[in-house]
């Protein structure tokens, strides 16, 4: 019978499993690992759970986290890729007991023995909902993330609710009194970054006629917000180092050197571990940022939370309307099955649009549905409501298709960077 190691001495725990790993071949063979957790990093760099000498390793190498029934390997971008036998992986499940190679190291990857992890007793922390056990984990996480004032890299795909989780970070900690201020680094021009951050003097450059207080500044006594973190350049990547290294800084043109007090929240939605064995992202960055790691799950990987979460958006949209009559039990069992491209925002949107629009004709759902529907409506208002409509579903699609890169979705959609980026802020796809 497996042991069990308790994380958490009272209150809601779930059991889950764990991963041994064994070396056996390379520089490190011998070394047999178990790791009291159901995701590891596995590379040559300091920070992986499990950190292998050999020389043929990227500094991140691969991922393996326990599910059900098998194990997911993901390779991050690794230089000399993970095997098994002469197959190259970049993401695949595994059985317990296979082999893998890295570099020059060969690894066996077994289950370890079952653990017990902390779960939130509610089903809500602020802005955030979730019945499943995923969700209740993460948030029991982020509770006690929120006590300190470490920073948080909070990660996930587009969508998620990266933005409310840093949000609730602020709201549960010590600074919530001061004030959040959020900096969107995949919208900012690169020439602009510098002063969104740090701010500038007047006549800091060709523009600057006026002084110009930045982000850091501004959220002094609160907490700073570095949204989409992986769009920053190598420049400003170095320049951002020092700055919370010595927690001091300079406007940009300036010659003051400002104190900073502030905490630091950063969300992406790349693997920033991939990025650094690309090239693309500071090692050293990322450890001052990655102190706590908070991955947030798709919406395709929590469907028993869509009926809550439509339930608080219907509150949040003034709507009392329960989210079994407005789409029925047909339709709530179809939007389970959705994939969900877009996550916990394209929902809302499917709930916005709902609530003004109705239910099409097709769906099944169509007869629990508030009978008014758009025809309801004078003929501009309801021309503005399914434009509207139509623009936040094409955009949602965009920023996934794009992997949430600005640059590549004007491209994609040949359409003006500046307009592209005023329609995302108009759907609330985009922060202000």
């Amino acid at each position: 019978m497996d042991q069990t190691t308790t994380v958490q001495a009272r209150g809601t725990s779930a059991a889950t499993g764990t991963l041994r790993v064994e070396v056996i071949s390379g520089p490190s063979t011998g070394v047999t690992t178990l790791l009291d957790s159901d995701t590891v990093s596995v590379g040559s760099a300091d920070g992986n759970t499990l950190v292998l000498g050999d020389p043929l390793v990227s500094r991140f190498h691969l991922e393996l986290a326990r599910e059900a029934d098998a194990i997911r390997v993901t390779d991050l971008g690794s230089t000399n890729g993970t095997y098994i036998d002469t197959i190259r992986l970049e993401r695949v499940r595994i059985q317990p007991g296979t082999i893998l190679r890295i570099g020059g190291s060969e690894l066996r990857i077994s289950a370890g023995r079952a653990m017990r992890v902390a779960l939130l007793d509610d089903d809500s922390l602020p802005g955030l909902r979730g019945q499943s056990q995923v969700m209740r984990r993460l948030m029991a996480t982020i509770q006690r993330a929120s006590a300190g004032n470490a920073s948080v890299l909070i990660t996930g795909e587009s969508g998620t609710g990266k933005e409310v989780t840093a949000r609730a970070i602020h709201q549960l900690g010590s600074r919530a009194e001061g004030p959040f201020v959020t900096v969107d680094c995949g919208a900012i021009p690169p020439s602009l970054i510098a002063s969104e951050l740090f701010g500038h003097e007047r006549g800091a450059f060709t523009g600057a006629d006026r002084q110009r207080i930045g982000a850091f500044e501004r959220s002094g006594g609160g907490t700073v917000f570095l949204d989409e973190i992986g769009e920053l350049g190598t420049e400003i990547q170095a320049n951002l180092l020092g700055v919370l290294e010595r927690r001091r800084f300079r406007r940009v043109g300036g010659s003051e050197e400002l104190s900073l007090d502030v905490r630091v929240l950063a969300a992406t939605h790349r693997d920033l571990r991939a990025e650094v064995n690309a090239g693309r992202f500071r090692l050293d960055l990322y450890y001052r940022l990655a102190v706590v790691v908070l991955q947030i799950p798709p919406l395709r990987d929590r469907p028993e939370d869509i009926p809550a979460l439509i339930d608080h958006f219907l509150s949040e949209l003034g709507s009392t309307v329960p989210a079994a009559t407005l789409f029925g039990a047909d339709g709530l069992a179809e939007l389970a099955k959705r994939p969900w491209p877009g996550n916990v925002r394209e929902l809302r949107n499917v709930v916005e649009s709902r609530l003004v629009l109705g239910p099409p004709e097709s769906d099944p759902a169509g007869t629990a549905a508030p009978p008014s529907g758009f025809l309801g409506l004078p003929y501009k208002q309801a021309r503005a409501a399914v434009t509207a409509e139509f623009e936040r579903e094409y955009l949602t699609r965009l920023l996934a298709e794009a992997q949430n890169n600005v640059s590549r979705a004007a491209r994609i959609s040949q359409m003006d960077r500046s307009h592209l980026i005023e329609l995302l802020h108009k759907h609330r796809l985009r922060g202000p």
